[in-house]
């Protein structure tokens, strides 16, 4: 039985600390799917947020890997995708940014535009990715809000069209005015938060008592807005040219209500893909879909693995046989998950824009294509540029199987990029990260998933460009530069720092340097 319903698959982005777990737990628990929020530091009885489930998340209280929810609300089925915020995680964002179809970024009202929301927005209009920018945690002290769009319009070159309007200035948040209806919806707090903030929909003539001063300036900056032609446009919107702007406290689930209605209303739905040759797919053609995240770990009763697939076009009914686009060779999908968080549940149909987790599905790497009937192949998510290098030994030589299991699986998951060498054998692969906290992920997992712990030594290398096997062999001996093998089959040139890279180039032009992408650009 076919499900007509629309799709929306977006992606919550910002800088750490910006409260994106937190607007994913309100988000999910205004759609009815939980019933109480957890938190980011839960305390005394309150649980932990369901997209940040590792030990090691809610320890620190960050995200450090990206969480697929899917729930129902308003007639649409929800795609939502959680990102880490921190740039040493930048690759799992950029992984995610390529399976969605819009974006809800987050901003601090107390600190505005910070680096990483500056790189998450260029990415996105780099993609063609449509955002949703919500001003966050207004319940605490922060900038005037017609301060916060002129620095989005300086700094982003994107213009701001709010559609609601903060009633109290950050830190006496009240509620929003409505600037489409002209509505106040005015906000009542609940204990920490953890369920439905209660909200009462007025018109101006009923606003009294200690709201009306805070009303009647809402109303004049409103008006301020209206001159400046600062209003919403659908088509602006979609190019990338407008972001909608929407003011909300997570903490408190103040505006969560008015996103989740927005995103069904305006954020689009699945549309035309095109393949690396060209070749496109409608989603009401045959079957494809693309792996963007692989992960394990995530049932601890077993040695799980899961294949996050973002179905672009067709279908989907379990068991069905794909072509997995890497080897040509027939693929069975029979064990398929709808995923929340970590839990897990069995799906016997998906559609386009909705993610599936294939579990087990060892043939699987980030960035492979499968599909039925005509070829299709989907570009590659790139891999960042490292700029962090450590050699990874077995801290327990007699667990020297579960090191090389252990390697082997998060280097398919992408937690860093594994590269060898002959030199340096199996025994001492060379891990290369974004940043630092990706190595801390490595210890943590290996000790605590695989049963392994290993000894992490650095390496002065600083920059890494991409060479050939010709230029392998160009390069060996020379000082201040190693090469070693992704295990993709990429060669990959270190350089103790950048004047060594750059004068490599110079006196050898015949031999390939390409740079890579920077992390989080």
């Amino acid at each position: 039985m076919s499900d007509s319903r629309p799709r929306r698959t977006f992606a919550v982005i910002s800088h750490p600390d910006a409260g994106k777990s937190t607007i994913t737990e309100a988000l999910a628990l205004h759609a009815r799917a939980i019933n109480e929020a957890g938190a980011v530091h839960g305390k005394g009885d309150r649980k932990a947020t369901v997209s940040d489930w590792m030990a090691m998340e809610k320890a620190r209280g960050i995200s450090i890997t990206s969480a697929a929810l899917q729930f129902e609300y308003d007639g649409h089925v929800v795609n939502l995708v959680d990102t880490p915020g921190h740039s040493d995680f930048s690759e799992d964002t950029y992984r995610v940014l390529s399976a969605v179809d819009s974006a809800v970024m987050l901003v601090d009202a107390g600190k505005g535009l910070e680096p990483q929301t500056l790189k998450l927005f260029r990415v996105c209009a780099l993609r063609g990715i449509p955002v949703i920018t919500v001003i966050n945690k207004w319940d605490r002290p922060g900038l005037s809000p017609l301060e916060l769009m002129d620095k989005i319009q300086e700094q982003i070159k994107i213009r701001p069209t709010p559609l609601t309007w903060p009633v109290g200035e950050a830190g006496d948040f009240r509620g929003v005015l409505d600037r489409r209806t002209g509505e106040f919806i005015k906000y009542t707090r609940t204990a920490g938060g953890a369920t439905i903030a209660p909200e009462r929909r007025m018109g101006a003539d009923q606003v009294e008592g200690d709201d009306k001063d805070v009303w009647d300036n809402a109303v004049e900056e409103h008006e301020l807005l209206d001159l400046d032609e600062a209003n919403h446009d659908q088509t602006t919107f979609l190019s990338g040219e407008t972001t909608p702007v929407m003011f909300a406290s997570a903490l408190q689930n103040f505006g969560v209500a008015q996103l989740l209605d927005l995103l069904v209303e305006l954020a689009p739905g699945p549309s035309t893909t095109e393949g690396l040759d060209g070749a496109v797919r409608e989603p009401g053609d045959e079957f494809s879909a693309f792996v963007f995240k692989v992960q394990s770990g995530m049932n601890t009763a077993h040695r799980d693995r899961l294949a996050y697939a973002r179905i672009v076009s067709g279908e989907f009914d379990r068991g069905m046989v794909v072509t997995h686009g890497t080897t040509g060779r027939p693929f069975a999908t029979k064990f398929a998950q709808t995923v929340f968080g970590r839990e897990t549940t069995s799906v016997e149909h998906a559609y386009p824009g909705d993610i599936i987790g294939l579990v087990n599905a060892n043939a699987l790497r980030v960035g492979d294509t499968i599909y039925t009937g005509p070829k299709i192949a989907y570009p590659p998510v790139p891999s960042f540029a490292p700029e962090h290098f450590m050699t990874a030994t077995a801290g327990d030589i007699g667990r020297y199987k579960q090191f090389r299991k252990g390697i082997e699986q998060l280097d398919q998951e992408g937690v860093v990029q594994v590269l060898r060498s002959d030199l340096r054998g199996d025994q001492s692969p060379v891990l290369a990260a974004v940043g630092p906290l990706q190595f801390e992920v490595v210890e943590d997992r290996m000790l605590h998933e695989f049963n392994s712990p290993i000894r992490l030594s650095r390496l002065d290398y600083q920059v890494a460009r991409i060479t050939d096997a010709e230029g392998a062999l160009g390069l060996r001996g020379k000082r201040g530069c190693e090469v070693l093998q992704r295990t993709d089959g990429t060669y990959v040139a270190l350089f103790t720092d950048q004047w060594r890279a750059s004068a490599t180039a110079r006196d050898n032009p015949e031999i390939l340097l390409e740079a890579m992408p920077a992390g989080g650009a």
